[in-house]
């Protein structure tokens, strides 16, 4: 049945900046009247299987009682209280969560509020530390290209610095020296040489880089790139032998998706700064963390300055730390590793048939990833319409079409999430 359109889309064309989007040829936009589990409800009467989990946050899929009924809870009691002088049992139990299932050596942990900032304390905790040590020439960062850190100044000065969205702003922002992206394939064989190519880069440039910044196994946005674990195994080394930070964004790999609950454990290594988000609510609001070693925060804290400066306003909010809480437990209480296999055996085997249509470069598969690249970028306006009509909600970019479903899509909808992505390339809807 189709129900009558409520949302204003006139409105919101005119008035509403929709995010990578023109206000002058904006993209068409989708009214939302609900969603629940794996689906999303359109007020014109379509439910769509979702493949992207909300940009991979929504891993519980919707409306999910548990969390509901923790954001309910919290918000009878305070949905926020400043941060500055205060605490509160959500932020507690939430950074005490996070302590046990991250690395050991990462203890401390500073509350922020979206993948970006993270990023942005992280890359200032590094700086201060070596400021802090009394090392005033270490001001840059080192990372490789492929990579993708956000859309705020400091994150996007660590983006790929010709591929990213954010090339255009590079007389803005500080540069940094960006090595080869990883090349070995997550199964294939690592060549030593890549290895000597990147201590190359160290021995160069290690007195005046800070940290070494990198999204651990998978590149995500910036070309869905699934690496060697070997390659994190010596930067570990090599950030070691030169005194070098090593920073591991985990936004999008964190909690399960790549098949380890954290990424770095597919190379055993532990971080000194470890950024996450996105799934953390499992996508009901922003949160982010930023931990670190002791030997980091009290290095930070030693120094003139003798604080961390930064302190975002809406810092340990009360109501996401509750459902961070509620959705780390939910995910730990169930067979998630189970799960995820379920998932990646699904997309390896239904995406596999569209490795024989010809405008396909790759199909690969990691976790609950899977990535159809092409051998040109698609018409985001024009597939989004075949994606409608066909049932499911895939949002590509670039030359990728992938899929980052919530944890609980069954088999029948992954197929349909496959099979609308194999009909897209087939009839050239993109």
């Amino acid at each position: 049945m189709i129900n009558k359109q409520t949302i204003n889309l006139d409105f919101d064309r005119e008035h509403i900046w929709h995010p990578y989007t023109s206000m002058t040829q904006p993209l068409p936009v989708y009214p939302v009247s609900h969603a629940n589990a794996n689906r999303i409800f359109l007020e014109t009467g379509e439910s769509l299987i979702d493949g992207m989990a909300s940009w991979w946050s929504a891993i519980h899929g919707y409306c999910h009682p548990v969390l509901n009924e923790a954001i309910t809870t919290q918000i009878s009691k305070m949905s926020h209280v400043m941060f500055g002088g205060l605490t509160h049992e959500p932020a507690v139990e939430l950074c005490k969560k996070l302590v046990s299932i991250t690395p050991e050596s990462l203890d401390k942990v500073f509350l922020a509020d979206s993948g970006s900032v993270s990023v942005e304390v992280a890359i200032k905790m590094a700086l201060q530390y070596w400021l802090s040590q009394g090392y005033t020439g270490k001001q840059k960062l080192m990372t490789p290209l492929k990579g993708y850190h956000g859309d705020t100044f400091a994150a996007m000065s660590v983006c790929d610095p010709v591929n990213s969205m954010h090339s255009m702003y590079s007389g803005f922002l500080p540069e940094h020296v960006f090595v080869p992206a990883p090349s070995a394939k997550f199964n294939g064989e690592f060549s030593p040489a890549e290895a000597d190519t990147l201590e190359s880069y160290f021995a160069a440039h290690h007195q005046d880089v800070a940290a070494f910044i990198i999204e651990p196994i998978v590149q995500n946005a910036g070309g869905m790139n699934f690496y060697h674990p070997d390659y994190l195994k010596h930067l570990r080394i090599l950030c070691d032998k030169y005194d070098v930070l090593l920073i591991c964004d985990e936004i999008a790999t964190g909690f399960g998706r790549t098949g380890t609950l954290f990424a770095v454990e597919h190379a055993n290594i532990e971080p000194d700064i470890l950024c996450i988000g996105k799934a953390l609510t499992g996508g009901m609001m922003t949160l982010s963390t930023t931990l670190t070693t002791s030997k980091v925060a009290i290095g930070i804290s030693e120094g003139e300055a003798g604080v961390l400066m930064h302190g975002p306003t809406f810092m340990g909010n009360p109501l996401a730390c509750a459902t961070a809480c509620a959705s780390i437990d939910l995910l730990l209480e169930q067979p998630w590793q189970e799960q995820i296999e379920h998932i990646n055996d699904v997309l390896t085997t239904q995406l596999a048939k569209c490795k024989h249509l010809d405008a396909v470069v790759d199909v690969r598969t990691l976790g609950a990833i899977g990535v159809v690249e092409l051998n040109r970028s698609v018409d985001v306006a024009k597939i989004q319409r075949f994606f409608i009509e066909q049932g499911v909600w895939i949002r590509p970019f670039g030359k990728l079409i992938y899929l980052m479903p919530p944890y609980i899509s069954d088999e029948q909808s992954l197929t349909k999430l496959c099979n609308a992505i194999y009909a897209a390339i087939e009839q050239q809807a993109y």
